[in-house]
């Protein structure tokens, strides 16, 4: 544990550490020199690092036996498609799969594929062109009306579900081609009716991490709500913090743990368990007005994780709520067709929600021609739209 814990202090947190150390000094009137360190991060380090925690810590817990095939240990670890962004797997589900033949199968083949294609819907279609507009405002937040800065940060809520589900898509499909079954690592966060359900369906990997290595060993839910409340705070602000260096991520982490909050002292944070209309079509008006809600404060908390340091996300967010918001967005016309894409996804992702992923099994009913032209036209947009080439947003972490 400290080794893994050294490398990932060392090589992630070393420069935040120092440079908060020296500002502490400074605040006394006390100028200290330090030499930071100019070091490249190595990719994916917070994801293989949790990945063989998980195993020390399973195996310590009597939970799992440790592995005495030092190679399938190793491909574990640095298994490709999982490697640089997720999902973090456990050892006691990825592992045995590498000691067992696979044969390859047409139909888990053809399952992947269609995960992949609609990964790279996701990440070329949505996430690289909401990024464009994104950075657009964010790199100019001061100048801009209130509308457009709105505009902006429902960009970039877009561009960052897009850029990570479809990242791990993408290695789940790429997985299933090799005969191995990960996790799935999001579950449609954006239909969520309260903040509880929101990270149950968000980086699911990670959640359940903090929850199965963290949250449970610090009492859980088992004591007082003082316990309870201590804990999620706990849990969250770490989980702001693992995602980077940056009093952004660590504010970002407090903030949903306050929105947790009220859920949590009412005890209805395990209220919304099933599918947002589940036998239905249509959600509710009750539903829907608890998504747009739950909607609402996930944008707003994106700010600080996108935003470059504290005071640019509390300008950003004062510049959203003023007057200005009645004006018309100041930004290239074609953001328009930005949003009609991004309501094609969503409708979309409803259609398949009851799904691992939105374009699994829906599209099965429907006859081999309507499917056929369904993959051609996704195919045909990712062609198109492509460009605005993007680096995966959580390769950084």
């Amino acid at each position: 544990m400290i080794v893994n814990l050294g490398f990932l202090g060392f090589f992630k947190y070393y420069n935040f550490f120092l440079d908060n150390f020296v500002s502490a000094f400074s605040f006394f009137g006390q100028e200290i020199s330090v030499r930071s360190l100019n070091i490249i991060l190595p990719v994916g380090i917070s994801f293989y690092t949790f990945q063989t925690m998980s195993y020390t810590i399973d195996v310590y817990r009597k939970q799992f036996t440790p592995t005495k095939d030092f190679v399938a240990f190793s491909a574990y670890v640095s298994f490709f498609p999982l490697l640089v962004a997720g999902p973090i797997e456990r050892a006691r589900n990825l592992l045995p799969q590498f000691y067992t033949k696979r044969t390859f199968d047409y139909a888990n083949a053809t399952n992947g594929m269609r995960q992949i294609l609609w990964g790279l819907f996701k990440k070329v279609v949505i996430a690289d062109n909401c990024a464009y507009y994104a950075n657009e405002v964010f790199n100019n937040s001061a100048d801009a009306s209130a509308s457009t800065l709105l505009v902006g940060a429902l960009f970039f809520t877009f561009q960052i579900y897009g850029d990570f589900s479809g990242y791990s898509d993408i290695a789940i499909g790429t997985s299933r081609l090799f005969g191995f079954k990960a996790m799935q690592n999001f579950a449609f966060p954006y239909f969520s009716r309260d903040i509880a359900e929101f990270w149950r369906r968000w980086h699911i990997s990670l959640s359940t991490w903090f929850r199965d290595y963290l949250y449970i060993p610090l009492g859980g839910s088992k004591g007082g709500m003082l316990m309870k409340v201590r804990n999620t705070f706990i849990i969250f602000i770490v989980s702001g913090f693992w995602h980077g260096a940056n009093w952004t991520f660590v504010v970002w982490g407090a903030l949903n743990a306050l929105y947790f909050l009220p859920l949590l002292l009412t005890n209805k944070n395990r209220n919304n368990l099933e599918v947002v209309a589940q036998n239905r079509f249509f959600p509710t008006i009750k539903e829907f007005t608890y998504m747009l809600l739950t909607f609402g404060l996930t944008v707003i908390a994106w700010i600080f994780f996108r935003a470059d340091n504290l005071n640019h996300a509390i300008d950003y967010i004062k510049g959203m709520f003023s007057l200005s918001i009645v004006s018309t967005p100041k930004l290239d016309p074609l953001y328009v067709v930005v949003l009609c894409l991004i309501g094609f996804f969503m409708f979309i992702e409803w259609l398949g929600r009851r799904d691992q992923y939105a374009i699994e099994e829906f599209l099965n009913k429907y006859p081999k021609l309507y499917r056929w032209s369904f993959y051609f036209l996704i195919v045909a947009m990712i062609i198109i739209f492509q460009g605005n080439s993007q680096e995966f947003i959580y390769f950084q972490f």
